[in-house]
């Protein structure tokens, strides 16, 4: 399904964060910003600024930061690629990644840096690019190399983010049709056929893959329902049912708690009032199948009898998620 109209969730770059070098400083300045804690160190010689951004939000900054830090430092050509090129893309992901992916033309040397995930290779010219000031590869490439690359549930994840980002689907498809049959190119061009740019959250997402992996029909995203208080959309559910999901996150009622849950009460009794039922969902919720036995307790009886897992969305042993 498509963004619903007015979505405050638009794609955008995140901007690259000022980091500080080793080199460029004294040691003794250096050790005395580390003992403040003005700074923080995210990677080899490599420190970021201290502030006060919320988990996810600051795991990202660093992400970006050691990003930033290892262009500042390499002297050799280098394009960053997957997860990292996700990123600086603005792409929406599971988790940040621990550690930073590049592509080089040569392999990494004995001393390499362990938070640099090193791929050898030159990306074709049509796959590489600058974005905010960063040598990248292209956002079609970048889809795919996570794609064939990633868990199941984080490839989901970017793909629904990618499908609210101009991408050239075509180029996507021509990208995996050049790695038939190699590992993760069949998994990968099954799940971003199931990308939905209604899914506006990495929380609605993992949501969504539950669902789809458990063999649940497809649930309709940003679902319209007209109640007494207005319009209001719900995540994700099945309209058939009368049956919708809310994903809540822990950041939903950060600042302004009370008002956002007084808002938010009002918003839930109105939808019921129209004869629905809501289930609502949390991170807690999306271990093993709890998620799917709580809507079976709401679905028509026969749905339970006709479950098809999607083998495609099952995890690999070697993979996590």
């Amino acid at each position: 399904m498509p963004m619903r109209p007015h979505s405050s969730v638009r794609p955008g770059r995140p901007p690259v964060p000022a980091v500080h070098l080793a080199r460029d400083h004294p040691d003794e300045v250096v050790r005395d910003l580390l003992r403040s804690g003005a700074w923080e160190r995210i990677g080899r010689g490599v420190y970021l600024p201290t502030n006060e951004l919320p988990g996810p939000e600051r795991r990202r900054e660093v992400a970006l930061g050691r990003i930033a830090g290892v262009h500042r430092r390499l002297r050799t050509d280098h394009w960053f690629s997957h997860e990292s090129a996700a990123l600086i893309w603005g792409l929406a992901l599971w988790s940040s990644p621990d550690t930073t992916h590049l592509y080089q033309p040569h392999r990494a040397g004995a001393h390499a840096d362990p938070l640099v995930t090193h791929h050898v290779g030159v990306p074709a010219d049509a796959e590489r690019c600058m974005v905010s000031g960063l040598p990248v590869t292209s956002l079609e490439r970048t889809i795919v190399d996570c794609a064939v690359t990633l868990p199941p549930l984080r490839t989901l994840v970017l793909a629904d983010s990618a499908a609210r980002l101009p991408a050239d689907v075509d180029t996507v498809d021509r990208l995996l049709a050049a790695r038939t049959g190699r590992r993760g190119s069949a998994r990968a061009r099954a799940i971003l056929a199931l990308a939905d740019a209604g899914a506006e959250s990495p929380g609605e997402s993992a949501a969504r893959f539950v669902v789809l992996r458990d063999g649940l029909p497809v649930p309709d995203t940003q679902i319209s329902i007209e109640t007494r208080l207005g319009t209001f959309w719900a995540d994700l559910g099945w309209e058939g049912w009368r049956l919708l999901l809310e994903y809540d996150g822990r950041t939903k009622y950060v600042g302004r708690e009370l008002e956002r849950f007084m808002e938010e009460k009002r918003r839930h009794d109105a939808v019921l009032e129209t004869g629905r039922r809501i289930l609502r969902v949390t991170k807690e919720d999306l271990s093993g199948s709890i998620l799917t036995r709580r809507i079976l307790e709401q679905a028509p009886g026969a749905v339970a009898a006709q479950l098809r897992p999607r083998r495609e969305l099952m995890t690999p042993p070697s993979a996590r998620s």
